[in-house]
């Protein structure tokens, strides 16, 4: 599976779940494909879903795919805000941040169907 067809089908279950999301898709120049991102963006995480309270970053990637250094970046310092935030709110856990790939398909059906109060 590649990792658009695996974005399309993260894509369908979170609308199933009713999740707002953002995806910012990359265009093509004429050096190539790139994403339009300023600042710190570079490795910015692939989408951002939100459905009050909860908030999610996701990268995908196809099975075998790696993440880049800028993106693991990017993952190390959501993660330290995510367990920030779980160490507040001890049980909910309402921010969360994943790397995703087509074999976590379970995991990420059961997590953007399941419904949270």
């Amino acid at each position: 599976m590649t990792e658009a067809q695996w974005q399309r089908q993260v894509l369908e279950l979170a609308q199933l779940g009713r999740w707002r999301v953002a995806h910012f898709r990359p265009a093509q120049t004429a050096k190539g494909w790139r994403t339009p991102v300023g600042a710190d963006g570079a490795g910015f995480p692939d989408l951002v879903l939100t459905r009050p309270p909860e908030l999610i970053f996701a990268e995908l990637k196809a099975e075998k795919g790696r993440t880049t250094p800028a993106q693991e970046a990017w993952l190390e310092d959501l993660q330290v805000v995510a367990d920030m935030v779980a160490v507040v709110e001890v049980v909910a856990h309402h921010v969360r941040v994943f790397v995703w790939r087509p074999s976590d398909f379970d995991e990420v059906r059961r997590i953007l169907l399941e419904r949270r109060s």
